[in-house]
């Protein structure tokens, strides 16, 4: 009887030792994981920023006309090229410049990874935001879209807050939110997604990668799905060469869609019996004592808040017009290496 007892407790010991230790590994590897999140945060940050910022400048290339009907000339800066919006923000702003948008963005990894590690039951995080757990091609799109609706809002915040001329606050969240959304927008926060053309955009460029390069991608190199010893040498360098097309083709649909999402993402939404519903409240939406980040000038230019885009059609016609269309392609390599490089990634 005695044995029987001291089995017993040994076997609880035993186990309570074996599930402390599984808990302690779980909790390692959970802490590592932010940690090497927040590290590609702080390296990828300043990049993207600066994609943001390049990507929303307004460059009209002709005169507009005032309220009074006159010929104004355009006096924002006009930069030609990434680099050159990267030189132009440190110069002006600085190394915390560079790092706007930040607490957005870390919130939002920190949303979207907690969802997966807790509902997706998945053992490491996925590669891309369309590459849904072990998924179909329907899976893939439903994930890809969920994923999407979830970080919308705060990627909409995070792209007003790097292209804002106000200084914001790490921590200051209340007075950000003054400072980045209308009054409408605060009272009625589901108004964000009915931002005219954001979704169709948003959607658009999820529905081409998952329902066409994703598709191709397996058909054409179904060595990329699974990690082999041989790595890369057993693709066909032919069927390689056609995705490879494929995806730079590709751009020309992704790129002028990722610079319209950016340009209806930071157009705030306003209901009024003066403008439309989604033109701003351009006089007193903001706090008046905000400090702008750059004490010469802006960084960029903004369209101006009584004119705004109507939709994806009417945004991408505006640009066209005011701008040129080489403004649909702004830093299009960047599409480019990104979908390269998503689809060399081994699921």
């Amino acid at each position: 009887m005695l044995q029987g007892d001291l089995a017993e407790i040994g076997f609880t010991l035993h186990s309570s030792v074996v599930i402390h230790n599984v808990m302690t590994m779980q909790f390692i590897e959970f802490i590592f994981l932010i940690l090497t999140l927040a590290l590609t945060l702080i390296i990828i940050l300043p990049f993207t920023g600066v994609l943001v910022r390049f990507r929303a400048n307004y460059n009209p290339k002709a005169l507009r006309l005032d309220v009074e009907g006159g010929a104004q000339a355009h006096t924002g800066p006009v930069i030609h090229s990434y680099f050159g919006m990267m030189a132009r923000v440190h110069r002006l702003e600085g190394w915390p410049g560079l790092y706007k948008g930040l607490m957005p963005t870390l919130s939002s990894t920190l949303v979207v990874t907690l969802f997966i590690l807790v509902f997706l039951d998945t053992p490491r995080v996925r590669h891309g935001k369309y590459r849904a757990p072990e998924a179909g091609i329907l899976g893939t799109l439903g994930y890809a879209v969920g994923m999407m609706l979830i970080t919308l809002p705060t990627a909409i915040l995070t792209y007003r807050s790097i292209t804002t001329p106000h200084k914001l606050s790490y921590f200051g969240l209340m007075q950000n939110l003054r400072i980045l959304l209308t009054p409408t927008e605060r009272r009625r926060p589901w108004i964000l997604y009915l931002t005219p053309g954001l979704l169709t955009a948003e959607v658009l460029h999820i529905v081409v990668v998952v329902l066409v390069l994703e598709p191709l991608r397996r058909l054409l190199l179904p060595e990329l799905l699974v990690e082999s010893d041989k790595g890369f040498s057993g693709i066909s360098a032919v069927k390689l060469s056609i995705f490879l097309v494929i995806v730079a083709l590709s751009t020309i649909i992704l790129t002028p869609l990722e610079v319209i999402a950016i340009r209806l993402a930071i157009q705030r939404n306003h209901a009024s019996s003066e403008y439309n519903s989604v033109s701003q409240e351009v006089d007193g939406d903001a706090e008046e004592t905000a400090e702008f980040s750059g004490a010469e000038e802006d960084v960029i230019g903004l369209r101006h808040e009584a004119d705004p885009y109507l939709g994806l059609v009417d945004c991408a016609k505006r640009i066209i017009d005011e701008e040129g269309w080489t403004t649909l392609y702004r830093a299009w390599w960047v599409t480019l290496l990104g979908n390269v490089g998503s689809a060399f990634s081994l699921r």
